[in-house]
């Protein structure tokens, strides 16, 4: 199995910056897509960015301008700096990894716990 664990959410005042983490671990051969998602309450989850494992980028128009993923393949860990944060980037945000645990298996999804991201204005 694959575990995700998020890090560096927290309360930021509003045009402040935060940078997410998240690491994964466990039985994988291969890490492929890694991503950012965010629910907010009453809402639904929502993509806010990803990365493929060659580092091609996709973005929310929302995140488009203040947020950038990377990743770090080495240490199986994409992060999320998020700059200009504004009260409505307020949210529980996700990992999520597309993933092989053995080579004959296909992609997976796995999830992390999330972690709180609140702006305050």
């Amino acid at each position: 199995q694959v575990q995700l664990v998020e890090s560096g959410g927290g309360l930021v005042q509003a045009g402040g910056s935060l940078r997410l983490s998240c690491a994964a671990s466990g039985s994988i051969f291969s890490l492929n897509t890694m991503g950012w998602y965010r629910q907010a309450p009453g809402k639904q989850r929502e993509l806010v960015a990803d990365i493929t494992a060659g580092g091609s980028t996709n973005y929310a128009d929302s995140a488009k301008g203040r947020f950038v993923i990377s990743r770090d393949n080495a240490k199986k860990t994409v992060y999320l700096q998020m700059n200009s944060l504004k009260p409505e980037d307020t949210a529980v945000y996700y990992c999520k990894a597309a993933a092989k645990i053995v080579a004959w298996r296909p992609l997976g999804d796995y999830w992390g716990q999330g972690t709180q991201v609140t702006v305050s204005s």
